[in-house]
């Protein structure tokens, strides 16, 4: 579990790209500065794991692109204490990201291969999220409900109702929606039955199944 001066070097060179790109909330830059991304990664890519790029993790998911982990988390507007839900906490990058911008997080993942990976890594990182679960991230997790933010890390076709339903009125939601391309869509909630919503271009993501374990 490694971290040296070289990683460090390349993560502010990736923050640097980040910028470029259009990401300027530096709570979020701060911390991508600071989190080592090659630790979540099979150690056959720790040479690129400061590009800007997506990698496969294992049953079938990846790491999402660190720009595509800013972007998600830059739209959330996490506060200190905020109780933040994430669905899919795949390589626990963007789990670890929630929890040092101060959030309490509260992760579902569907692949029992990754959930038990992100059990054993979260402790040796000093990273704790409140609560980690595995099951069906389509129902959320009413018992821990409402949340000040709800992020979906897989493409979805549609907006999981009972994610809706769990959100604080004031709260965001944000979700890339599509089948092969998805947009990437916030939504607020403005009182008990409107949302606003808004839309922000194309990502790609692995597909967020249900009822599939």
């Amino acid at each position: 579990m490694k971290d040296t001066a070289k990683h460090q070097g390349l993560r502010n060179q990736l923050v640097s790209t980040l910028e470029q790109k259009g990401i300027t909330d530096k709570a979020v830059l701060d911390v991508i500065k600071k989190i080592p991304r090659h630790l979540f990664l099979n150690s056959s890519f720790e040479d690129y794991a400061y590009q800007d790029k997506a990698f496969p993790i294992g049953a079938g998911q990846t790491i999402s692109q660190p720009y595509t982990v800013a972007f998600q988390s830059q739209l959330l507007e996490v506060k200190k204490e905020h109780k933040i839900l994430e669905i899919g906490t795949g390589s626990g990058y963007q789990t670890a990201v929630l929890c040092m911008l101060g959030a309490k997080v509260y992760s579902v993942e569907r692949q029992n291969e990754l959930f038990k990976q992100t059990s054993i890594l979260f402790p040796k990182l000093n990273i704790r999220p409140k609560h980690l679960s595995f099951g069906d991230g389509y129902k959320g997790l009413p018992h821990h409900a409402p949340f000040d933010g709800i992020i979906v890390t897989a493409g979805a076709p549609f907006i999981p109702q009972p994610l809706m339903a769990q959100l604080k009125i004031g709260g965001r939601l944000v979700i890339p929606l599509g089948e092969q391309v998805q947009i990437m869509t916030l939504l607020i909630r403005k009182n008990e039955t409107q949302f606003e919503k808004h839309e922000f271009g194309e990502f790609r993501f692995v597909p967020l199944l249900e009822d599939k374990n």
